[in-house]
């Protein structure tokens, strides 16, 4: 006969404390979705620094005058006065399409309180950003990014969206797609 394997010895318990917040947590639904909101709400923001730990952070934005679609110029001078977002996207990028219909929208809900501007990056012809815009409806500005302002700001992704306050300091950035609540949010605030 061959011998019956044995049992593990049951692990022991817990101390006080830990032993309180394991009962709480295996009883009570509310507890075990806290728990793991706030895990999954550090693994965002740990995510979110690790992806912008490159980008120029809190100066000015370098100086800059690019030229819209249509030809006319815009400075970061011009900027001063109101909150700015700047997202920078690429023509063949399809997360900027899915983000550009939440850059109108948050034009719309900021009304004359900020500015929405988008730069046109790592594109090879004016025609690949004019078929972008149409192809999404852009209704608002897209400057057209070749003094490598993108590079100047350690842009590697798209799309990527930098947030500057009144006097054009960087107030932060965010890499990948971001809800028009998120642009709105960021922008004013």
């Amino acid at each position: 006969m061959t011998p019956l394997p044995e049992t593990p010895a049951p692990l022991p318990n817990p101390p006080g404390r830990l032993r309180r917040w394991k009962t709480a947590y295996d009883s009570r639904a509310s507890i075990r979705w806290a728990v793991d909101l706030g895990l999954l709400l550090a693994v965002f923001l740990g995510v979110g620094l690790w992806q912008t730990r490159a980008h120029v952070r809190g100066g000015a934005v370098p100086a800059f005058s690019l030229q819209t679609l249509s030809g006319e110029s815009v400075t970061s001078a011009s900027l001063m006065g109101k909150p700015t977002l700047l997202a920078f996207w690429a023509p063949w990028c399809t997360v900027c399409e899915g983000e550009s219909r939440n850059l109108g929208w948050a034009q719309k809900l900021v009304g004359d309180r900020a500015r929405v501007l988008s730069v046109a990056t790592a594109w090879q012809t004016p025609q690949q950003v004019t078929a972008y815009t149409q192809r999404n409806g852009v209704d608002y500005p897209v400057l057209m990014d070749e003094t490598g302002l993108a590079d100047q700001l350690n842009i590697t992704s798209f799309p990527t969206v930098y947030f500057l306050d009144e006097q054009g300091h960087i107030k932060g950035s965010v890499v990948g797609y971001t809800t028009t609540f998120g642009l709105v949010l960021r922008t004013l605030w």
